[in-house]
């Protein structure tokens, strides 16, 4: 068996190096060497790039840390498993979401049932998030765009229109709403590539030849928001992630349905850990209520 030599190889892979590698395992940084050693002289094969003390996976390292990340979370998931026959009294569940405002409602319904999970968030938008629960570095993802995959499973929970909002010095915020056509050459302020939102806005804009004026491109919503209320541009965002605020106003748009769905999304191969079911179930009946 080559658990050993997997596990050791799989760690240094993880942590970027063999001596983060050796604390993380409680092993000494020369037993992990020579795992990683007898691994690759035994297949004639390079698994890592040796750089000093640094490390870096080789064309095959690579595609071996994708089966060694596989097979280290099939043995979390029995152990899940195992102990979920005993009630959901162990275990931890990491989560990639697009934004707070679902997540947190969904988070603590299932804390509420399930107190002992751990329960871990990392917020990015929807191509980051899909490439968390690929990457196996996510085990649910609550998303606004699931590329076609045939890996992941996805469930549909809910659709919310996009709408702009606009700082009080703006024309537009005194308007109950506005056309489409009265954002051209509006200068914008946008999130980055990969945002649901901007995907879905741009795209209606382009197929109406409507031209913005992008002033700046942010990686947050928060950025974003204080960018429009510094007054560079306005901004978009879904209807329910709106937070109010004395110096500014969401605007919806009157003659056009420009909406981003919302979906919890995860490998095919997990779907049956009872984890991730019972994560997903408590997800849509909190949306739903």
């Amino acid at each position: 068996m080559l658990k050993s030599e997997l596990r050791s190889f799989h760690a240094v892979a993880q942590h970027s190096g063999f001596s983060a590698a050796s604390k993380v395992l409680n092993v000494s940084q020369p037993t992990l060497s020579s795992q990683v050693k007898a691994l690759e002289q035994r297949y004639s094969v390079e698994l890592f790039a040796r750089l000093g003390r640094k490390v870096q996976l080789t064309a095959a390292g690579k595609e071996l840390f994708e089966i060694t990340s596989r097979l280290n979370q099939a043995e979390t998931d029995a152990e899940n498993l195992l102990d979920s026959f005993r009630g959901l009294h162990k275990g931890s569940l990491n989560i990639a979401a697009v934004g707070p405002f679902h997540a947190t409602n969904m988070i603590v319904a299932f804390k509420s049932r399930h107190p002992s999970i751990e329960v871990g968030v990392r917020f990015g938008n929807s191509q980051r998030c899909f490439e968390r629960i690929i990457s196996l570095e996510a085990d649910v993802g609550i998303i606004a765009e699931v590329p076609t995959d045939a890996r992941v499973e996805v469930e549909p929970y809910s659709q919310h229109n996009v709408v702009v909002f606009v700082n009080s010095e703006h024309p537009f915020f005194s308007r109950e709403s506005i056309s489409l056509d009265e954002l051209d050459g509006q200068p914008v302020v946008r999130r980055e590539e990969g945002s649901t939102t901007r995907s879905a806005i741009e795209e209606e804009l382009n197929r109406k030849g409507i031209n913005i004026h992008p002033v700046l491109e942010l990686g947050s919503r928060e950025a974003i928001w204080k960018a429009v209320e510094q007054g560079l541009g306005i901004g978009f965002v879904a209807d329910f992630e709106f937070v109010p605020h004395a110096n500014l106003r969401a605007i919806p748009i009157n003659d056009a349905q420009v909406k981003t769905g919302y979906y919890l999304a995860y490998l095919k191969e997990r779907k049956h850990s009872r984890l991730i079911r019972s994560f997903a179930e408590i997800a849509i009946e909190t949306v739903a209520s």
